[in-house]
C-alpha cells in the first residue's frame, strides 16, 4: 500500500518549520505503511553545515576514519558530515552501506512505526527547504532498513514509490550489464537507478521520468527530488492514489489529502489529482 509525502518550501520564512510540517504530513500516511519509514531532508544545516558534504549510512563501523566529521546517530542510520567533496567523503566511509549522499540532503531509514521513527530521526526539529517521507508496507522484499525508501543513488537525488514495477527484473539486468551495482532486491531501487542514470547523462527530471514511463510496466506513483527539482508521475492506469497542492509559498504532494490538511494556507491552495503518465515537475 505505502504512503508518500513531499514538500518544497518556496518561502524562506517557512524553512524553520520544515520538520514540523513534514512530521504532520507523515502522520497523515502512517497507516498506509506501518512496517518502516524513511525521510529525506534538504538544507538541514544541523546535520550538514554549509560547505560540508554528508553521507547517510547503515551498518556504520564504530570508528569512521573521517577527521573533523560531524556524526549523528539516528536509529539504524548514521549521518556523517565533513568539509570534503562528496566523492572524497564516500571514499572515506568504505565498508558501510551508503543510503544517501550530497551537499544538501540527509536521509534516515529504519524499521518500525513511522511516528516512532520520526522521533528517532528528530524530524520535528529539522530545518530546511525541501523534504519527503515514505511509509512502507512491504510486499516484494523483506522488512529491513535497506529496503526502506527513499532510494538515493545519485548526489542529492531521492525517489519514493507507491506501487509495483512488473518488469523491474529485466531492467535491473540491463543496468547491471551496464555496470550499475545494486544494494537491495527492492523494485523501487531499479526505478531510482534508472532515473539517476538518465540524470547523469544530462537529462532533466521531466525527460528522465518520461523515459521511465516508456520503459517500466506496472502501477505506481513516484515522487523524485533533487537539489534543483521536485517531480511527480503516475502510471497509465493511475490506480495508486495521489494529490498535489500548490501555493506561492510551497508545493506539496501526498498519497491522500489528509496529509496536506494542516499545511499553512491549504484553504487557498490549488489542489488536483495528477493525470496518468503526465510528469509534473518544478525546477528551482
Amino acid at each position: 500500500m505505502c504512503g508518500i509525502v513531499g514538500l518544497h518550501l518556496r518561502d524562506p520564512e517557512l524553512h524553520p518549520c520544515l520538520g514540523r510540517l513534514l512530521t504532520s504530513m507523515l502522520a497523515g500516511v502512517a497507516e498506509r505503511g506501518p512496517d518502516s519509514a524513511g525521510v529525506a531532508v534538504y538544507g538541514d544545516r544541523r546535520r550538514c553545515p554549509e560547505g560540508y558534504a554528508a553521507v547517510s549510512l547503515l551498518d556504520a563501523p564504530p570508528d569512521l576514519p573521517v577527521p573533523g566529521a560531524l556524526v549523528t546517530e539516528a536509529g539504524d542510520t548514521t549521518v556523517v558530515a565533513a568539509p570534503l567533496p562528496v566523492e572524497e567523503l564516500l571514499a572515506a566511509v568504505t565498508g558501510a552501506r551508503v543510503v544517501g549522499a550530497g551537499t544538501e540532503v540527509t536521509i534516515y531509514k529504519g524499521t518500525g512505526r513511522p511516528l516512532d521513527l520520526a522521533r528517532t530521526y528528530d524530524l520535528a526539529d529539522a530545518r530546511g527547504w525541501q523534504g519527503l517521507a515514505h511509509t512502507r508496507m512491504a510486499t516484494e522484499s523483506q522488512v529491513t532498513a535497506e529496503g526502506c525508501h527513499p532510494f538515493s543513488v545519485g548526489p542529492d537525488q531521492c525517489l519514493v514509490h507507491n506501487g509495483s514495477f512488473a518488469n523491474h527484473a529485466s531492467i535491473r539486468r540491463e543496468l547491471v550489464a551496464a555496470g550499475v551495482a545494486f544494494d537491495s532486491e527492492n523494485d523501487s531501487e531499479v526505478g531510482a537507478r534508472f532515473v539517476a542514470a538518465r540524470l547523469a547523462a544530462g537529462e532533466d527530471l521531466d525527460k528522465a521520468l518520461r523515459a521511465l514511463c516508456e520503459r517500466f510496466d506496472g502501477f505506481y506513483t513516484l515522487l523524485v527530488t533533487s537539489a534543483d527539482g521536485f517531480a511527480v508521475v503516475r502510471d497509465a492506469i493511475a490506480c495508486k492514489p495521489a494529490v498535489i497542492a500548490e501555493t506561492p509559498r510551497w508545493v506539496a504532494m501526498a498519497s491522500e489529502f489528509r496529509a496536506l490538511a494542516e499545511l499553512p494556507g491549504i484553504d487557498d491552495a490549488r489542489i488536483w489529482e495528477p493525470e496518468p503518465e503526465r510528469v509534473y515537475a518544478w525546477q528551482w
